[in-house]
């Protein structure tokens, strides 16, 4: 009996050591498969990517970029029972997504839009790996891949809607509280002091974080997705509302101590120090939902006699990755800077004439190639301010719609923006706001020119813009201001209206006259 047991005894033994060397070379190509991606993205792309670092090192809104990718090779580790023998399989087709958010990275780059550009690169990363490394091992690395977005910096859209969210709640709770509160937007004032929501308190950072953290946790502890899917409700909904308490809280407190307590460095010891009381508080809500621990299923082992990875189905996925740097190298050519001077039609009948005040409002533009100012004054004495800047061979630190450009400087803490909604003018539709602060409030109507149509919606600029690069043609835009002291009445708003049925074609004839001479 023991010789008949020796032979199946030896033959168990050996499949037991393939079976580890395989699970072990599996591993290993994963690794390099996983890493050959990522630096094949990063050689190709590498000012993007030193782009994304250096906002993950500076921001502290998207500091938790720097801790993904180790969380994600962490992540990838704890599945290393489950990938045992399977070995990366290429898919070749899988080149068509990848090309796909290439895509989404050239046309960011285009219409200089960092969050398309981020998420493009982030993308292609995912995208790669996935092709690479194939179907079997993808599924089992769902969630580590899918983690890798939250390497993408983005969100910063979110913030006007969260601050405002943010001012409305907390205005409507002290009011609660018996505290007479007056509000201007962002900005409100109470009897002893005033107030302002800034980026800081729109609680982008508490969002993400929690985000972060809870799918982190929702991953290791359901084993539902029903659970996991309900946990990142909760994730989300939870900081939103602890944000606004937060605020609340730091204005009562303020109020009640005489500011005297929230409102210097303790203000934000005081917000990181209730947020993490929260968390801990979902936490523990959700442990009370936790799954039993999950058992690591058994290797998903390939037979031994199965053919080799076919490592030439990489070759059209990488090819799509570097296709898309390498189209913008060539749209992308450097600009010699220039200037264009250009005038602004001359006052209409019943209009005059004015003089434009250097320490008057001005709307904060930068990098155009040109740029006008003039005022005028209408019979009733009421003074319109036309201000108008011309773009053209638009490129970073060049163009007409990016952050920082718009009708106040975004720094400001003096003035306050509060949109009034679209206009019919003898134009088109213009966009109408409220500028207060320093004592004044202006009725502002601004808008964009492009090929002699009025656009007011600035993702439909980048478009324009984007398909005129491609096309080869002149990107040569402009954007118009006008100005004019307000009233309760919208006296200004009317005021502005009755300047552009006298001043439109005009207008019109000076803006197509600037954009020809500004054509290269």
């Amino acid at each position: 009996m023991t010789a008949d047991l020796s032979p199946k005894l030896a033959e168990k033994d050996a499949g037991m050591h393939c079976d580890d060397a395989r699970g072990s070379n599996g591993l290993w190509l994963l690794v390099i498969a996983l890493c050959g991606v990522l630096g094949w993205c990063v050689a190709w792309y590498w000012t993007t990517a030193v782009d994304v670092a250096s906002i993950w090192w500076r921001s502290e809104t998207f500091a938790h970029g720097l801790i993904v990718f180790p969380v994600f090779a962490w992540l990838v580790w704890r599945k290393r029972t489950e990938i045992g023998g399977l070995i990366p399989r290429p898919v070749p087709w899988m080149a068509i997504p990848t090309a796909g958010a290439g895509a989404l990275w050239l046309l960011g780059q285009m219409v200089s839009v960092a969050a398309a550009v981020h998420a493009g690169l982030i993308l292609m990363v995912i995208l790669g790996m996935i092709g690479t490394i194939g179907w079997r091992l993808a599924r089992v690395l769902m969630f580590p891949l899918a983690f890798l977005l939250f390497g993408i910096p983005i969100g910063e859209f979110l913030l006007p809607t969260l601050m405002n969210l943010t001012a409305q709640f907390t205005v409507f709770a002290v009011r609660a509280s018996g505290v007479p509160v007056y509000q201007e937007g962002l900005h409100f004032v109470v009897p002893n002091g005033r107030w302002s929501v800034v980026e800081a308190c729109s609680g982008i950072r508490y969002l993400i974080a929690s985000l972060l953290v809870g799918s982190l946790y929702a991953y290791l502890n359901y084993a539902s997705l029903r659970k996991r899917l309900l946990f990142m409700l909760v994730a989300i909904f939870v900081p939103i509302v602890a944000n606004w308490l937060r605020a609340y809280m730091i204005v009562m407190l303020g109020y009640l101590s005489g500011n005297e307590l929230a409102t210097g460095v303790d203000h934000l010891i005081y917000g990181w120090v209730f947020f993490g009381i929260v968390i801990m508080v979902m936490f523990s809500i959700g442990q009370r939902w936790s799954d039993e621990p999950i058992t690591a299923p058994q290797s998903l082992a390939e037979p031994l006699d199965h053919p080799a990875a076919n490592w030439m189905g990489v070759l059209p996925i990488a090819a799509s990755i570097a296709f898309f740097s390498v189209v913008n190298a060539y749209f992308d050519k450097p600009v010699t800077p220039f200037e264009v001077h250009y005038s602004l039609p001359a006052p209409a009948e019943g209009w005059l004439e004015d003089r434009v005040d250097p320490l008057s409002y001005r709307p904060h533009y930068l990098g155009y190639r040109g740029e006008s100012v003039k005022a005028y004054r209408d019979a009733q004495n009421g003074q319109v301010v036309l201000y108008s800047a011309l773009f053209e061979s638009q490129q970073e630190g060049a163009e007409m719609v990016t952050w920082g450009n718009g009708l106040i400087a975004p720094d400001t803490t003096v003035l306050n923006l509060v949109s009034a909604g679209g206009f019919e003018t003898t134009l088109g539709t213009v966009r109408g706001a409220r500028v207060i602060g320093q004592g004044m409030e202006l009725a502002v109507f601004e808008w964009y020119l492009i090929d002699g149509r009025v656009v007011t919606r600035d993702w439909e600029v980048k478009l324009r813009l984007a398909a005129k690069r491609l096309l080869g043609q002149s990107d040569a835009s402009m954007v118009f201001v006008l100005a004019s002291p307000n009233t309760e009445e919208g006296e200004g708003f009317t005021r502005l209206r009755a300047f552009l049925e006298a001043h439109g074609r005009a207008l019109e004839l000076a803006a197509h006259q600037a954009m020809n001479v500004g054509e290269r």
